[in-house]
């Protein structure tokens, strides 16, 4: 298994030495990191690579145009198998491990558990309880959401974050892969799930595979707009990257 990282980024110079500090600490380290410089005006770029970590840049703005580019560019390169995680989140240093796990017990895409990060901001007890469960309002959403619901789809629609996602290159390849998108479009990681419920019903969400994600935007959303956002941008924030 030749497994490569993929992480998009646009001006992390802030947070992404956390993100890169996460990946070196995982206990499974058998796999090739790639930063992807989303067209950044800081120094998100030189951080990474002043880590030793290969940056490529995809200039046309978009999380999921940078997150296909990644993912292309580690396939060219012999990549059977590739992760994703962003540039504001943690994953637990058993993340790597859990996903060779999942791969190993014959999933061609694998999802993981989103967690609130608790060194940003001083999280109050309410909200630590509070993030997870809004996660959960919305995989079960959905669930039951017209876009997710098509006799054609091999099996139930299951919530897999961006942050905390992994696949095979060869069922990346034949469902098309991110739609080049920016944020504000798509939700690309939405629309590459169900790309794969077209093809394969070998998919799942795994506890065991855990990311702690940045709880900025909830901070500028507001639980509401949050929900609403995340509902098919129905909630549209005047500033989208919030840094």
């Amino acid at each position: 298994m030749n497994l490569w990282v993929i992480v998009p980024a646009y001006n992390e110079a802030a947070g992404i030495e956390a993100t890169l500090k996460a990946l070196a600490e995982q206990d499974d380290r058998d796999f090739t990191l790639l930063v992807v410089d989303n067209a950044s005006t800081d120094g998100t770029a030189e951080i990474a690579r002043r880590h030793g970590v290969e940056v490529i840049v995809e200039t046309r703005k978009g999380t999921g145009a940078a997150s296909d580019t990644g993912m292309r560019h580690a396939i060219e390169h012999g990549a059977t198998h590739l992760a994703r995680t962003d540039a504001d989140c943690l994953p637990r240093p058993d993340w790597v491990r859990n996903i060779r796990r999942a791969f190993g017990d014959g999933l061609e895409m694998v999802g993981g558990r989103l967690r609130p990060r608790t060194d940003e901001f001083p999280l109050k007890l309410w909200e630590r309880r509070l993030i997870p469960f809004v996660i959960e309002v919305a995989a079960t959403f959905g669930r039951f959401r017209p876009g997710n619901r098509d006799p054609r789809y091999r099996g139930p629609y299951v919530m897999m974050p961006g942050c905390s996602l992994a696949i095979t290159a060869d069922l990346y390849q034949r469902a098309g892969g991110f739609p080049r998108t920016a944020i504000e479009e798509v939700h690309e990681d939405r629309a590459l799930v169900n790309r794969v419920r077209l093809l394969t019903s070998a998919y799942a969400s795994r506890r065991d595979v855990v990311v702690f994600g940045s709880v900025r935007r909830l901070r500028a959303y507001g639980l509401v707009g949050t929900l609403a956002w995340y509902a098919d941008h129905r909630h549209r924030p005047a500033v989208i990257d919030i840094r």
